[in-house]
């Protein structure tokens, strides 16, 4: 019976430390501060959801970028708009299927006609869009990003 609890015990902290990241849900407002940060790092914001297909066809370009720059300053943030009654059966899955370890965000705002001039005025609220940004300088992409066309963007933004 002992060697069972320990069984136990050892298998439940073993897959408590491989569960998908933590995903917080987040309106605009709590959103805001990823979008104003005034550091000497480049931001990568992208506007994605798991049924986009232009948007999960460039996400493997994202995540290329992020690991070759992983020594520099450079974070990226993905900004779910999956619907939140998703995020357990589609979103978590699929950040865990394809071993995404940045930051990944649930925008959960269905404000969207007053958030989306806030983010970009020239955002028509298509995705998937991305903001490269570091302090002030700032490039808005609406479409998809080939790899070229990413690392030429974050690139422009370093030292």
């Amino acid at each position: 019976m002992k060697k069972i609890i320990l069984l136990y015990f050892f298998l439940t902290l073993i897959v408590s430390t491989i569960q998908a990241q933590d995903v917080p849900e987040l309106n605009y407002n709590q959103f805001k501060p990823w979008l104003e940060k005034q550091t000497d790092t480049v931001y990568v914001v992208n506007f994605w959801a798991t049924w986009c297909k232009p948007c999960v066809e460039e996400l493997p370009h994202f995540l290329q970028i992020a690991q070759e720059l992983k020594e520099e300053k450079v974070k990226f943030v993905f900004v779910s708009l999956d619907f939140p009654k998703h995020k357990e059966t589609r979103l978590l899955p699929y950040i865990e299927k394809e071993h995404i370890e940045e930051q990944v965000i649930l925008l959960n705002d269905p404000n969207s006609n007053e958030w989306i001039d806030k983010v970009n005025p020239e955002w028509s609220g298509a995705i998937p869009a991305t903001i490269v940004y570091k302090k002030n300088d700032l490039s808005f992409i609406e479409g998809s990003m080939s790899y070229e066309e990413l690392t030429k963007t974050i690139n422009s933004k370093l030292p």
